[in-house]
């Protein structure tokens, strides 16, 4: 059965699209097959990748997430029958609440989890002052839904993820939740001035890593995309989460 994945963060501006973009561009670059929707009711920046096919779909009336146009959602998730093909579902901060009371009341994780479909939940932390709004955003997913396993993307582009001497892996919220960690991927952090700008730019066209990195840009920005790239494929291949087909599965 199919791979579903919520990306959701209750803080705007953290990197949480990126993530989206990300998986997806790994996933296909490995093989698999991937379905990608778009929910945000106010930044829909995913589906600003063209080369994704990326579904647009605002999914609030007012404070509440429309039950109707979800229910598209898990209908389209529902068909899908291989273990090859993923849905990676980004949600916006304003529809975090409301999608997850839908998806709680509903009942629809567990749903789905019952015809076989693997969830995950993908979320941001990142450091600087959005650290603590990123941290409980967490613990509403851990709080919410214990049955599901999370995936902790770290964002170290606004600062260092740490509090009073302690890392992340020291903070008690870790330490109580963690059975729940599925995986914890690193996002690099390089030099914002070259590294940095480069990527910003990429990310502002729209643009995938592969197109990039094969483009009519300098010289020097395409390698450093390809540097990048490559060090942000190897954190998620280190992570032992996603996993390349072999060839003839």
């Amino acid at each position: 059965m199919a791979n579903v994945h919520f990306t959701l963060q209750g803080k705007g501006g953290v990197g949480k699209s990126f993530v989206s973009s990300v998986m997806i561009q790994y996933l296909l670059k490995h093989g698999h097959q991937v379905a990608s929707i778009d929910t945000d009711p106010v930044n829909a920046t995913l589906h600003g990748y063209k080369e994704f096919k990326v579904m647009n779909l605002n999914i609030m009336d007012g404070d509440n997430v429309d039950a109707r146009k979800f229910d598209q959602v898990m209908n389209m998730i529902f068909d899908l029958k291989s273990d090859q093909q993923h849905v990676v579902i980004d949600n916006g901060a304003s529809s975090f609440i409301p999608l997850m009371s839908y998806l709680k009341e509903n009942n629809a994780l567990q749903l789905l989890q019952g015809e076989g479909h693997k969830v995950y939940m993908h979320t941001v932390i990142t450091g600087g002052q959005a650290m603590l709004d990123t941290l409980n955003g967490l613990k509403a997913l851990c709080v919410n839904f214990p049955q599901v396993p999370i995936v902790v993307w770290l964002n170290l582009y606004f600062g260092e993820i740490a509090n009073n001497g302690m890392s992340f892996s020291e903070f008690q919220i870790i330490k109580r939740y963690q059975e729940q960690f599925h995986a914890v991927i690193p996002i690099p952090n390089m030099n914002e001035a070259t590294f940095g700008k480069d990527v910003s730019e990429l990310l502002a066209r729209k643009e995938t890593f592969d197109a990039g990195i094969n483009s009519s840009l300098g010289l020097m920005v395409r390698q450093r995309l390809k540097t990048y790239w490559g060090a942000l494929e190897k954190a998620i291949s280190d992570s032992g989460f996603f996993k390349p087909l072999v060839p003839g599965e």
